[in-house]
């Protein structure tokens, strides 16, 4: 059973809100279960989201698919779901808190979660102040401290990467200090320590496009000592 045809069979049979039968599936912390209740609560987080601003535009649906690729047979299941999490009076936060107990706050699965909630605050354009407040939100449940936080922000909003930014570490950490943040970013960051996490494959592609930023910034920092 693929974790598409299961979000079908929940979308058939739910009946309550969506957070309390999610509360249900976390339970069962292994794949493929844990990728199911994971994808659904990204779902709901995406509805959510795509609230913040004050309304839901086909662009910030059309960005929600884009980051899960959903075969066109399951469209109307994911499309139940991501409308029933837009009108359930369960607030965002605890979907986030949900999310977040699967993989334990701080994990780096959590933070590609909200490379993928940026991507959908900007597809209209414009990231508006109540999706960044909507964010930084998030992020606090997550468990990032605001440094780290801003660092996540900086990938979607600045107009160029800060290595020392990307990377996590101070502009005067050393050199030896940067590539040990480096080694252990790539390692957790690696598809196969990711799929092993029951992480969907959609967020796996975002883990990857966040590790060539990593890569690049580490050898911008590198390059720049050498120098």
């Amino acid at each position: 059973m693929t974790v598409w045809t299961a979000i079908t069979e929940f979308a058939q049979t739910i009946s309550g809100g969506i957070s309390s039968s999610l509360e249900t599936l976390i339970g069962a912390t292994k794949p493929p279960e844990k990728s199911i209740a994971f994808t659904i609560g990204m779902i709901a987080l995406g509805a959510k989201m795509a609230k913040a601003d004050g309304a839901v535009t086909d662009d910030e649906v059309l960005a929600f698919s884009q980051v899960f690729h959903v075969p066109e047979k399951d469209q109307a299941a994911v499309t139940r779901v991501f409308n029933m999490a837009k009108q359930d009076v369960a607030g965002y936060e605890i979907y986030a808190a949900q999310v977040a107990k699967l993989f334990g706050v701080g994990s780096h699965v959590l933070e590609t979660v909200l490379d993928g909630l940026f991507h959908i605050a900007k597809a209209d354009g414009v990231i508006h102040s109540g999706e960044l407040e909507f964010l930084e939100r998030v992020s606090d449940i997550f468990g990032f401290k605001q440094r780290e936080w801003l660092r996540v922000r900086a990938r979607h909003v600045a107009v160029k990467d800060d290595p020392y930014e990307v990377l996590g570490v101070s502009p005067d950490a050393t050199l030896a200090a940067a590539k040990k943040r480096y080694k252990s970013l790539v390692k957790e960051l690696h598809p196969d320590k990711q799929i092993a996490a029951g992480v969907p494959p959609e967020m796996v592609r975002l883990a990857t496009q966040r590790l060539i930023r990593i890569n690049a910034a580490f050898a911008a920092i590198e390059a720049a000592r050498k120098s």
